[in-house]
């Protein structure tokens, strides 16, 4: 009985392995992103979170089926940097710690990984205006023709009025 399950499971883990090396560069790049930590470090928070957004994945990779590992790992990434991030900021003095928790997964999710914005409103449960408005925040603050704010708590990131 084992035997028949092998093949099955060594074929799954073979092509998720591949995923992985193919794409775990750029999602570590993103999760170090969100997490504002220096590229040039360790970066042990980003890659608690890529970690755990990797084993969601492979957990839930037979039920894929047509669905882009990619896109499901990003939104994995999305999802818990969201529900951890406004308990665990502090300056780390990475690229984007100027902004906010918020601010900084707009960003990511619309310019560096380019999910459209009707996406990224429907993942974060915003409105797409809100949406742009905190992109646009975003990039005014990183452009340095706008102050960073100095409120960074939970209905911050999960989409109250600024």
């Amino acid at each position: 009985m084992r035997e028949r399950h092998a093949g099955p499971r060594r074929g799954r883990a073979q092509d998720f392995e591949s995923f992985v090396a193919g794409a775990a560069g750029r999602l570590l790049h993103t999760a170090t992103l969100l997490t504002a930590e220096p590229a040039d470090g360790p970066v042990p928070q980003a890659r608690r979170l890529l970690t755990a957004s990797l084993a969601r994945t492979f957990a839930d990779w037979e039920r894929l089926r047509g669905e882009d590992p990619y896109d499901r790992t990003r939104q994995e990434l999305a999802a818990r940097f969201a529900r951890e991030a406004w308990r665990h900021h502090r300056p780390r003095g990475g690229l984007l710690d100027r902004l906010t928790p918020q601010e900084r997964l707009v960003l990511v999710l619309r310019l560096y990984e380019g999910v459209p914005e009707e996406q990224t409103a429907a993942l974060l449960g915003l409105a797409e205006d809100r949406v742009r408005a905190v992109c646009n925040r975003s990039v005014a603050t990183m452009r340095g023709t706008r102050n960073p704010t100095a409120r960074r708590g939970p209905a911050r990131l999960l989409g109250a009025a600024p």
